[in-house]
Order: structure tokens, then sequence, then C-alpha cells
């Protein structure tokens, strides 16, 4: 597949979706504004149908349509020229390439009619608006102060929580927001930060460098941030052309070749296993050799220049066929799921309402009542998927905390092991110079963190998988019920109305007969706006991954390290001070540095793994309980809106004569009205998907 595009074709199919969005937006609400007009007229004749919950579900997708965007996510370590390619991406520089990244705070990048800058605070202080100038001026330093920060451990801005920079750019214009993140090579807690948005956006861009190819930093932050998580992940390989330029002869083509080729091997080597989706190989769709100067020296004197040779459409067209043909299209066919739902909705309860005006008020009030088994039938599936939901809650939440206990009490004896790839390469006798030892003291600390951190995160990979099946399984559950759920529906009908319900033999996963809280339950419908990504996991219409890293950040890497503080700053200080002075002593220096850690180590563990495993069983048990809250309300608010159909009948029979003749007709206007707008809806989903799908 060709995946060279032009800016010009990038912006085009944006605006194209985002034209695509807008209109089915529209549709949505006028179809919620028909069916909430004509349940006020309701009250004027036979009563309201008891739509509200469809008519929430339905503004709620509209609004969603209409603020989401396409958020991507910058990722590299420093000097990788992350800032230039954002800059040549976006077509002006904007964003200063010449700032240490060890001071930059969060950038969230996003569309503005004005040129400004808001910088929001962690410290209740009131959001800060400047002019572009002014942030410059303000929130950056030379690198020179950066690094005395850093080795003083003190942040530039500690108390900025994030800079939000709106411009009046096409791109961003056409639903593109950019979150550019801190160097992966900054603090433990920076990292946490980054790992933070992972889950809300649509893609990660992960900017590497040809000359420095994947780092021990890259490839560490890949194994324990990146892999096995389900994320969509760009590669750029950034100043691809200075391959040529580090030749002895860059005119030699056949000597660039073979440098260009053995590069290539190294990061397929250590790329390839993240480029697999569903089995399938798509590396050529996800890594792309880039320049991003070039790129952008080429835009700035003309935003249409020709950008072949600098890798630029290839990505552009791979980026391009991911948002348009995946992620749009995944969007809106929910969305069209869930108008199609409410269509049916309205319907059904349209074609219950007719036969019942004909009933006089005895007549209705006797066929009420012998609904009422049925309706305790809903009660109980109810109340027996709440029990399952609540039961797999219980056992998952028990085995991921013991699970978490016994990987902590486990550190003691994978420690010694473990440790080797993350000691750093120190002078052990450096420790014994005093003008040296803080020095030695803080690389072994951050050696320390980063231990501490990829083992959390090892972890919280596996409880992320357990929980993600247990999901899967309520997912099914979800669907056994919703069955029986709809046969007893079906029977209220029947008996209401003395008419067969007829059941679409030939229904599919989108268009079954299911209730809309098993579509929710099912993870078919996902309407919340935590769910940035538009990603509703199997059995997971909402965004528990959030849940569980909201309260993993209270254990996180700042919960470990101040149970463990001092480790290093004093036990291990004495044990080494007690080998004396040797050269032939480093050897002994670094397995007494290992052991006495170890020892110190064991010490905190049990503490460690009782306190924390009660925070992460409250973690996973608020995800079933988020879970069983919308799912319990669901199935209430469909019980109670099918008997309130009925009571405001039954009232308004009894307050006054309704004309069958003149509710007929208003019935069918609105079912007119609403399916005309649900065609509208098809037609533009349907060509959408022709043309990205």
């Amino acid at each position: 597949m060709n995946y060279q595009v032009d800016t010009d074709k990038f912006i085009s199919d944006l605006e194209r979706v985002a034209q695509a969005k807008s209109e089915i937006a529209a549709c949505l609400s006028k179809i919620a504004a028909t069916i909430n007009q004509a349940e006020l007229a309701g009250n004027n004749s036979s009563g309201k149908l008891s739509l509200s919950r469809d008519i929430e579900d339905i503004n709620l997708a509209s609004q969603n349509l209409r603020q989401g965007v396409f958020r991507l996510l910058v990722l590299g370590d420093m000097k990788r020229g992350k800032s230039t390619f954002l800059n040549a991406l976006i077509g002006e520089n904007i964003l200063p390439s010449d700032v240490n990244p060890c001071t930059a705070v969060l950038t969230m990048l996003r569309y503005g009619s004005e040129k400004q800058v808001t910088i929001h605070f962690n410290d209740g202080k009131d959001p800060q608006k400047l002019d572009f100038q002014s942030f410059k001026k303000e929130y950056t330093i030379d690198p020179a102060e950066a690094k005395k920060l850093e080795q003083e451990k003190k942040e530039a801005f500690p108390n900025v929580d994030y800079a939000v920079v709106e411009y009046p750019l096409t791109l961003l214009e056409k639903g593109i927001e950019i979150v550019d993140s801190p160097g992966l090579n900054d603090t433990e807690a920076r990292n946490e930060l980054s790992l933070g948005y992972l889950n809300n956006c649509h893609a990660i861009l992960f900017v590497m460098r040809a000359s420095q190819p994947c780092t021990l930093g890259e490839r560490r932050y890949l194994e324990n941030y990146i892999k096995g998580r389900g994320l969509s992940v760009f590669f750029l390989i950034n100043a691809w052309d200075q391959v040529k330029e580090s030749l002895i002869d860059p005119d030699d083509l056949e000597d660039l070749a073979a440098a260009e080729d053995r590069l290539r091997q190294v990061f397929k080597a250590n790329l390839g296993e993240y480029c697999y989706l569903d089995g399938q190989d798509i590396y050529d769709e996800r890594v792309f050799e880039i320049s991003s100067i070039q790129a952008l020296r080429r835009r700035l004197k003309n935003p249409q220049a020709d950008l072949s040779k600098t890798g630029f459409p290839e990505f552009m067209g791979a980026l391009n066929t991911f948002l348009t043909r995946e992620r749009a299209i995944a969007e809106l066919r929910q969305v069209r799921t869930l108008a199609r739902q409410t269509i049916n909705h309205t319907r059904e309860a349209i074609e219950r309402r007719i036969p019942l005006l004909d009933q006089d008020v005895a007549e209705l009030k006797e066929r009420i009542d012998s609904v009422e088994p049925e309706f305790n039938k809903l009660n109980n599936i109810r109340d027996q998927f709440q029990k399952e939901i609540l039961s797999t809650r219980d056992t998952q939440a028990r085995q991921i905390s013991e699970s978490f206990r016994s990987y902590v009490l486990d550190l003691g004896n994978t420690f010694e092991n473990d440790f080797l790839r993350y000691q750093p390469d120190l002078n052990m006798l450096d420790f014994l110079r005093s003008g040296k030892r803080e020095e030695f003291n803080e690389a072994l600390q951050k050696a320390f963190e980063e231990y501490i951190t990829d083992k959390f995160s090892a972890w919280t990979l596996t409880a992320e998988k357990e929980i993600n099946s247990a999901f899967r399984e309520l997912s099914l559950s979800a669907a056994q019920y919703g069955a029986s759920y709809s046969k007893v529906t079906n029977q209220i009908t029947e008996k209401l109305t003395g008419k067969k319900v007829k059941v679409n033999a030939n229904s599919s996963t989108e268009n079954d007969n299911s209730p809309t809280w098993a579509k929710w339950a099912m993870g078919l419908l996902s309407l919340s706006k935590g769910n940035l990504a538009g990603v509703a996991l199997a059995g997971a219409g909402f965004d528990w991954k959030n849940i569980l890293l909201n309260y993993f950040t209270v254990i996180g890497i700042g919960g470990i390290m101040t149970a463990v503080t001092g480790i290093f700053l004093g036990p291990i200080g004495f044990a080494l001070l007690g080998l004396g002075v040797g050269i032939l002593q480093a050897d002994q220096a670094r397995k007494e540095l290992v052991k006495t850690a170890k020892k110190e180590l064991i010490k905190y563990l049990p503490q460690l793994a009782h306190e924390q495993s009660q925070t992460v069983y409250d973690a996973v048990k608020e995800c079933f309980n988020a879970y069983e809250r919308e799912v319990t309300f669901r199935i209430n608010d469909d019980i109670n809106s099918r008997k309130s159909e009925l009571d405001n009948l039954l009232q308004q029979k009894e307050n006054q004569e309704i004309n069958r003749e003149t509710e007929f007709k208003r019935f069918q206007t609105l079912q007119d009205n609403i399916i005309e707008e649900m065609q509208k809806i098809e037609s533009t989903y349907s060509n959408l998907l022709a043309d990205y799908g």
C-alpha cells in the first residue's frame, strides 16, 4: 500500500472526517430534540413514552463528536528533535527547539483563534495567560542552569502542571491536538506523568534519532511502558539525512546504502516486536525515516512545499490512514449503533402505545397488572448480573492484591540478578572521596528508582491483563443476560398489545435485539468522556484503565521510594567505608553494595507489601464498582422507564379523553422525522466508509 500523501491531502482528509462528524452530530441533536419535543407534547395527550435515557445518551454522543479531536502524544528522549519535528509537522516554528528537555513543561498544542499560552498550576493558583514571547522568556532556561537544577534535584517550575499553546493553524483546526511530553530520560516522576497520557491518546509518535539507534533508555521505556499495552505507536527515526553526513565520503552511494541498511537492521531488530496488529506485521506502516530539519526549512519557505525525501509524506500518509480508516470509522460506527438503538426504542414504544389507546381505564389497569410477573423477572435478571459483577470484583481484587503482595515480597529473591542491568558504571572508590560521594549516591539512587519503576510497571501490565480478561467474561455474560432480558420485554409487549413481537432472525453483533444497557456492558457503546482514544475494551464501555492508573499513581515511584528512603544513603555507605581503599577491592565493593542493598530492601518489603496491597485491592474493586454502578443504573432506568410509560398513559386516560387518530398522526410524524435523520446518518457514514473503509 502506498502511504505517501502531501500536506494538502492530509488536511483535506481531516476536514472530510470533521465534516462527517459535524453532520452526524447535527443529526443526533435533531433526533434528541425531536423526541424531547414529542415527550413534552405527550403531557397534553397520551403521556410520555419515557425516552429520557435515549435523549440524554444521544445528546452526549453529539456533544462528544463536536468536541472530539485526534490526540497525538509525542514521546522521545532528550535531544531527539521532538520540537523540530512538531514545528515541521504544523508548518511553523512555534516551539523552541534549543531548550534542555529537563526544564520543559508538558505542553498541549491545540487550535485557538488567537495566539496565546495558558499556564496551568498544580498549587491552586489561577491559570496564567501569556503571549509567546513571555512564555519563552519566563518558562525556558538555558542548558547550563538546567544541568545545575538537575544536580541539585530541583525542578525548574515545580508549581506548573502543564501549558496549553493555542494557535490558529489549519492542522489544529481540523481536529488534531498534540501533547508534547518531557524527555524520557528525565526524572522517574516525569516519566510517570507521560505514562498518564498514554491511554488517553489516539496515537503515540515516538521520536528517535538515527545517530543514536535504540539507546538503553529508549529500549527500557518501550519494554516497560509500551510493550503489550495495545497502544498505537508510530516510530519516527529523525535526522536520517545525517547518516550520509557521518560518512568519510558522503558521495559514495554504495557506502551510504550499506550504512543505511545496517542501521535499518538495528531498528528492525529493536522495534519489530512493537509493530504487530492482530498477528500481522505492520512495521512498514509504523516506522519512518525522517528529516525534520529539512522538512521544517522547506515548509517555512513555502507551507505547500514538496517534502519528498524527508520521510514526511510517507509518515503523514500512514497517520492519515490510521486516523481516518481506523479511528474515525470505529468512532462513528459506535455512534450509528447508538442512533439505531434510539430509533428502535422509539418505534417499539410507539408500537406498544397505539394498541393501548383503545383500552378503557379498567382494561388498561388489568393489562398493566398482568405484566407485573415479567417486571419481577427483569429485576431478577438485574440482580443476577449485579451479583456476578460483584463476585468477579471480589475475586479479582483479592487475587490481584495478593499477586502484588507476593510480587513485592519476591523482589528480595531476584534483586541481585535484576539490579545488575541498572547498576551505573561507577568508580566504586569515588564513594571514599568526600567530593565525589554525593555524585556517587545520586547515580546509585537514580539506578534504584529505575529498577523499582520498571518492576512496578511490569506488574501493572500483568494486573491489566487479568482485569481485561475478567471484563471479557463479563461481556459474554452481559450478552446472555441481555438476550434473556429482551425475551422478557417482548413478553411484556405481547401481553400488553396482544400481538406477537417480530424478532429479527438475521441480527448481527451490531444490530441484534440486545437492550442498550447490555450493549454498553459489552463494550459496543462507549459514551465515556474519559475514553479519549475512542476504544472500548471488551466488556468495558468506560475508562477503567484510568481508574486503575489514578489509584496506582498513589503507589507509584513516589510511594515506594518514600518507603525505602535511605537504603543507599546510610547502611551502604558504612559498608563501603568498611572496605578500606584499594584498587583490587573494587569488585568486592560492587558485590558488597548489592548485598547490602538487598539486605536493606528486604527490611522494608513486608511493610510495603502489606500497606500497598490494600491500595491495589481498592483500585481493582473500584474498577468493577464503577462498572456495576453504571450497569445497574442503566437496567433500573430501563425498567423504570417501561413502568413510567404505562403509568403515564393510565394517568392521562384517567384525567382526559384521548383522541386516537390525533395521537396516531403525532406518533407517525415523530417516527418519520427521526427516521429521516437516521437516514442522513447512514448516508454520511456509508460515504465515509466508501472513501476510507
